[in-house]
């Protein structure tokens, strides 16, 4: 067995064990030893809403490894090829946002598990209406031994195709997108409303009954994240860089305000889940 960090994720995920981690988007040098300290499993580098550029995220997929923390990174779009790239500078776990079809799995699985083979004759091993030798079917499994592939499941019409998206073969994990979600059920931002919780609750037990792994990105309270690993989240996906240094640097001001009797701006508007 591998004895990388990454294998060592990669066996918790497929053990069923829960792994921490979150999201960051400063380009700091700093940030890869303080995720070190917290001890944590993984960070969550997402370039779908944040201005990364391939040399910026290269550079910190490489820091985060060098402190044995896994890499995992949102790509922009549904596309095999921004897959490939993330994957050759050095994430770990890729994320393909919004997924609504097998097609869209399937490219996403292609690019993260059949490396280096692309086009028609990658296609043609997807479907099945060829098969792999076992020189080449051995040489795919060893150059992407170490990849994770993870689709982002936030919207009606993927809970409606549920069970079709999960039997992909290839398919780690599932990341639930919370704000994407409630928007496209029609309830923006009321994680609390019942049918939001009945329809994330759809997706982690189906998901779990596929022998998959599953996360869920909250910037909210702990106790949120809580609630949903009770529910058989493993993956836990918890705030972000701004909105942790937001809430504690809000909570500590409100603290040294309140002591000394300065005026408190009751300002306590809360950072949303991505």
């Amino acid at each position: 067995m591998n004895d990388s960090p990454t294998a060592s994720l990669l066996q918790k995920l497929r053990q069923g064990q829960n792994v921490y981690g979150t999201c960051i988007t400063s380009t700091s040098p700093m940030w890869p030893k303080a995720i070190k300290q917290a001890d944590l499993d993984f960070v969550f580098l997402d370039t779908e809403h944040i201005p990364l550029d391939r040399a910026e995220l290269a550079r910190l997929c490489q820091q985060f490894r060098s402190y044995d923390i896994t890499p995992i990174v949102r790509i922009p779009s549904p596309d095999p090829f921004r897959a490939c790239q993330v994957i050759d500078g050095g994430a770990i776990g890729v994320v393909a946002p919004y997924l609504e079809s097998v097609e869209q799995i399937q490219e996403l699985v292609g690019a993260t598990k059949f490396r280096p083979l692309k086009g028609e004759r990658l296609a043609a091993y997807l479907n099945g209406s060829e098969l792999m030798s076992a020189e080449m079917k051995a040489y795919i499994a060893d150059y992407n031994a170490d990849t994770i592939c993870i689709a982002n499941i936030e919207s009606v019409p993927a809970i409606n195709r549920l069970d079709e998206l999960l039997s992909v073969l290839g398919l780690d994990a599932v990341f639930i997108g919370p704000h994407d979600l409630s928007v496209s059920l029609g309830l923006p931002e009321q994680y609390d409303h019942p049918d939001f919780e009945a329809a994330v609750r759809t997706i982690i037990h189906k998901t779990r009954a596929k022998g998959l792994s599953i996360g869920i990105h909250f910037s909210m309270e702990p106790e949120r994240q809580i609630q949903w690993m009770k529910e058989g989240v493993n993956i836990v996906v918890h705030s972000f860089d701004v909105a942790l240094f937001t809430q504690r640097l809000r909570h500590d001001l409100h603290i040294i305000k309140k002591a000394v009797g300065d005026n408190l701006s009751g300002n306590s508007s809360s950072l949303p889940a991505i």
